[in-house]
Parts: structure tokens; C-alpha cells; sequence
């Protein structure tokens, strides 16, 4: 493993723990070289999850750009990146639960809707916004509707 800091390949684990989830091992380590500490995390490797876009074309499960949408739709929200990682996690084991090689990119946002609309409404409806691309006021007011009957 390369430390962050100074490039060295040498590195010791000082701490070793199982994320929340259980999906991940978080491992904090230190560097031979410059003695700075570093935080790593170990995943089991699975069949990747290719996501068909709606103009057809396909690319492999970003977690990054799913952490990016989600950064936007929480920003100024009291969500923190433990709630937003733990939505992200949620949503990858919905995509490999569904033993499903090819997932349109529809139900990646169906499933990042429904686990953050239980953690946050504001962000709920930030990222509904752009992913649902609202034409109008009354399609975003048909989508808040949809939410107060919820309740």
C-alpha cells in the first residue's frame, strides 16, 4: 500500500475494524518512511455492475460519482459522510443482490431516492430535482404532494 504522503510502499496496520455494514475493513496504517498515518479500506471483490445509461451506452458502478450527486443533494443538510457512505453501501448491495450484471441507471436513482428520503427530505428532493429532471413547478410540486401523502 503507497502512502498518501511521501510515496513509499512500506507500510505497517496499526488498527484493524469492520465498517458499520460489515461490508468493508476499515485499516488504519503508518508509513515505514515518514511515520504519517493513513486510513485504507478493504472490499470483497464481487462480478462488476455494469449501469446502461438512458442513451443506451454502459459503464461500470461509479462509486465516486454517486458520492458527488449525493454531496450536492446534501450540501447544508445535517447529513454527514458516514450517512452518505452508508446510502451508498445500501445501494451497491441492491445492485448485487439483484444478480443482475446489466442495471439501468433508473434503478440506481430509485434506490439512492428511497434510502435518502429516509435519512433527509430536503436532500431527498435536491436529488429527486435533478435525477427526475422536473420540467415544470407542477411536476416538483406533484413529487412534494407525493411526499406529504407518504407521511
Amino acid at each position: 500500500m503507497r502512502c498518501p504522503f511521501c510515496g513509499c510502499e512500506d507500510s505497517k496496520v496499526v488498527d484493524s475494524r469492520p465498517t458499520d455494514e460489515g461490508e468493508r475493513i476499515r485499516r488504519r496504517r503508518e508509513c515505514f518512511q515518514c511515520a504519517k498515518r493513513f486510513t485504507t479500506y478493504e472490499i470483497i471483490e464481487t462480478t462488476p455492475i455494469i449501469i446502461i445509461k438512458k442513451d443506451n451506452s454502459r459503464e461500470p458502478f461509479n462509486r465516486e460519482k454517486l458520492t458527488t450527486g449525493l454531496l450536492r443533494a446534501c450540501e447544508k443538510r445535517p447529513v454527514s459522510m458516514d450517512d452518505i457512505d452508508s446510502i451508498i453501501d445500501k445501494v451497491e448491495s441492491a445492485l448485487q443482490a439483484t444478480m443482475e450484471r446489466e442495471i439501468p441507471s433508473s434503478k440506481v436513482g430509485e434506490y439512492t431516492m428511497q434510502y435518502l428520503k429516509d435519512m433527509d427530505e430536503v436532500a431527498y428532493v435536491r436529488f429527486a430535482s435533478v435525477y427526475r429532471q422536473f420540467k415544470d413547478i407542477h411536476s416538483f410540486m406533484e413529487e412534494l404532494q407525493r411526499l406529504l401523502h407518504e407521511k
